[in-house]
């Protein structure tokens, strides 16, 4: 099995209340697809473990940690920011989050799969070093990345972003580490509203017009994020798996399908092939149509474990 497939239980019970679009039904509209198009039997299974300690200050502060652990409730929900929440099990929803990133990197890298998809929640891609926002609390993708530079020596490792928002905290968190390369592509102007002029040689943003389409999102790709990860040559890519670009997805308006999944899949696969031995660790981010997310995931997962 050259596909592991990572979660936990714990990754349903954060709960943001009634109506959020950030909900476990998310998760299992996923698992749900998988199994009814017969990639499941495919995957390798694995219960995610906590983050550690020493896993999440590689990318957040201490104080950070601190705050979020002083802010889990005991009952009720209590606000973060005006998008994100917290119950009583999302401390432990969200430290699983991350450690799915951390023990998928272990995978990948001592070849027991090839790749890893991580089937997780709160996503990651919007928390910054100091700064839980836009339904994220640590940045499980970050958290990986740096565990795979500190436990396994990597210089050069990417960042593949195709969520419909700017992967923010993740370049507030790499922004100055040069053996990071960051691949954003979003709709702008939208949340969180940046990234469109912030990038540099290694921070790659790759701002999209409302309606861009397929065409308009395989050119860019092609145009921008493609000829960069040539010239990295990365030894590891991530992948930040967000499906809320699809045109079924009324949090945003890219106008994507099913088969545009298939394909950035496809490219990402191809230059890991070419460069990382074909190391990748993807981690679910966005996607709240819950239809097209179980769709466009499985696509995904479909290229990942190439059936």
């Amino acid at each position: 099995m050259q596909t592991a497939f990572i979660s936990h239980p714990a990754c349903l019970e954060h709960d943001m209340g009634t109506g959020h679009p950030e909900s476990p039904a998310r998760l299992t509209a996923i698992e749900d697809q998988l199994i009814a198009s017969g990639v499941f039997p495919f995957l390798q299974l694995h219960d995610a473990p906590r983050a550690e300690r020493v896993q999440l200050m590689r990318v957040h502060s201490e104080d950070y940690i601190r705050s979020i652990e002083a802010a889990a409730p005991q009952q009720g929900l209590i606000n973060l920011d005006p998008d994100t929440a917290m119950n009583p099990h999302t401390l432990e929803a969200a430290l699983r989050a991350a450690g799915a990133v951390v023990l998928a990197t272990d995978l990948v890298m001592s070849g027991q799969v090839e790749n890893a998809f991580c089937n997780i929640r709160p996503p990651g891609h919007h928390a910054t070093r100091n700064q839980a926002m836009g339904f994220c609390i640590f940045n499980n993708v970050a958290v990986g990345v740096a565990h795979a530079m500190s436990q396994y020596d990597l210089t050069r490792v990417a960042i593949v972003d195709f969520d419909v928002h700017h992967g923010n905290g993740t370049e507030d968190i790499f922004r100055d580490d040069v053996r990071v390369m960051l691949c954003s592509t979003f709709q702008h102007p939208f949340y969180p509203y940046c990234g469109a002029d912030s990038g540099n040689d290694h921070i790659v943003n790759v701002p999209l017009a409302a309606y861009t389409g397929s065409k308009g999102f395989r050119d860019a790709v092609n145009l921008f994020v493609l000829p960069k990860l040539e010239a990295f040559k990365p030894e590891m890519i991530f992948i930040s798996a967000g499906f809320d670009a699809h045109r079924e997805d009324d949090m945003a308006s890219l106008a994507l399908v099913d088969a545009d999944y298939s394909w950035i899949t496809q490219q990402v696969k191809m230059v890991a092939a070419k460069y990382a031995q074909k190391r990748i660790v993807s981690s679910l981010e966005g996607g709240y149509a819950l239809h097209a997310l179980g769709r466009s995931a499985t696509a995904h997962i479909r290229e990942l474990c190439d059936l």
